[in-house]
């Protein structure tokens, strides 16, 4: 079996209609993040996209994974039962980040409840074949371990989303580290200035390069590394660096710059906003370049 898989949509029917043009036949693998448009679409349709994605998923041509923006539509359109306030805030930053689905579906409407009902119901966390495996963020054996042990198929129900919303339990933590990655507390002391100007204490992991071992290396969107201890990553966070003998892993989520490139042998990102990519797997213990199709 040979599949082809495909990173964050974010609305743009565009980039999905060429996506889904690189197939040629193979069963299509959406890494999710099919909703909510960026700054680089010029006409969302977050519609669109669920409607054609929706019907090759009944037509048995698709599978698509749960990604964190789907997650939070699903959090942002319900309420919680104890105080009735929504489970992801509408704050002016929330709001703007799902700006294009809530210009086409409304607040806790019967259309944005109905397709993030699918959303919930369709979508597992992760997915995993005979030698490939899929996650939005990140492939971590403990976290899926956590989450497995109360729902064996990936898929989240309705009665954990209030704790999920809260991440506060380990359970929520997993989900958490699954559709939006690793995060890891700077040593006393440290912080950084990230690219809106707010200063941090939490950084990001590239988890998926088991030879990045140090705070510099291992630590994405910092735009001065020079802020970061030169020092090794504590051994709780190694053990979330993928291991150089497991199988490969696709991921989206991260919005990854220049043209689309491998990370490593056996886990790479393929979120390339600026360039258009998807993989052709079918079969092989090692990803390779020549399966990476690129349109730039």
């Amino acid at each position: 079996m040979s599949y082809t898989i495909v990173p964050d949509i974010h609305a743009d029917l565009e980039r999905l209609d060429w996506s889904i043009a690189q197939a040629h036949g193979s069963k299509l693998i959406f890494l999710g993040d099919l909703i909510d448009a960026g700054k680089l679409v010029t006409k969302p349709n977050d519609l669109g996209v669920l409607e054609q994605v929706s019907q090759l998923i009944n037509d048995g041509q698709a599978s698509c994974i749960l990604g964190n923006h789907e997650l939070n539509a699903i959090l942002f359109h319900r309420r919680s039962f104890a105080s009735n306030t929504p489970l992801r805030s509408h704050s002016k930053q929330n709001t703007k980040q799902h700006k294009s689905f809530i210009e086409l579906f409304g607040v806790e409407s019967s259309d944005a409840l109905s397709w993030t009902a699918w959303m919930l119901e369709t979508l597992p966390l992760w997915l995993e074949f005979d030698g490939l495996r899929i996650a939005h963020a990140c492939w971590s054996e403990e976290a899926i371990k956590i989450v497995k042990k109360r729902r064996p198929s990936g898929h989240l129900q309705l009665e954990d989303l209030e704790e999920v919303a809260a991440k506060t339990t380990e359970f929520a933590l997993a989900v958490e580290t699954i559709t939006s990655g690793p995060e890891a507390k700077l040593p006393s002391g440290y912080s950084f200035t990230d690219n809106g100007g707010n200063t941090r204490e939490h950084v990001r992991l590239s988890w998926w390069n088991a030879e990045n071992t140090t705070w510099a290396k291992a630590a994405l969107s910092v735009p001065d590394l020079s802020e970061l201890p030169t020092s090794e990553l504590p051994v709780d966070m190694m053990g979330e660096l993928y291991s150089v003998d497991a199988p490969p892993v696709l991921v989206g989520h991260y919005k990854m710059k220049g043209i689309p490139s491998l990370q490593s042998a056996n886990a790479t990102s393929l979120d390339y906003p600026m360039n258009k990519c998807v993989y052709h797997w079918s079969g092989e213990s090692r990803l390779q370049s020549k399966n990476l199709i690129k349109n730039v």
